[in-house]
């Protein structure tokens, strides 16, 4: 089993940035890639950004692309999200993800944080 842990979350105006941070334990040598999911009220989570622990290769969905930054230091077992230029749409529950099996960093994750409030205000 891998524990995962989210802090960073909270209220920001629109256009601020905010640092979502994931820390893993438990099984972590298991670990294939990580991501980042959103749940905003009423809606399905869904992907935000993903990255492969072994290479670093990242992927993004088109709605952060160019204002989100997903890193990972697969040594300490953390990875981060760097908001920068956010709306109101960005408004969410954000989640952190661990997937043990190749080769999408899409979908299929094996392992969930609790979540984190990001608020946007206009």
């Amino acid at each position: 089993q891998v524990q995962l842990v989210e802090s960073g979350g909270g209220l920001v105006q629109a256009g601020g940035s905010l640092r979502l941070s994931c820390a893993a334990s438990g099984r972590t040598l298991s670990i294939y890639a990580m991501g980042w999911f959103r749940q905003a009220p009423g809606k399905q989570r869904v992907f935000v950004a993903g990255i492969r622990w072994s290479d670093s290769t990242t992927y993004y969905a088109d709605s952060v692309k160019g204002r989100f930054t997903i890193s990972g230091d697969n040594a300490k077992n953390t990875v981060t999200l760097q908001m920068n230029s956010l709306k109101p749409d960005d408004t969410a529950v954000y989640y952190c993800a661990a997937r043990n099996r190749p080769p999408v960093l899409t979908t299929g994750y094996d392992y969930w944080g609790q979540g984190t409030q990001v608020t946007v205000s206009s």
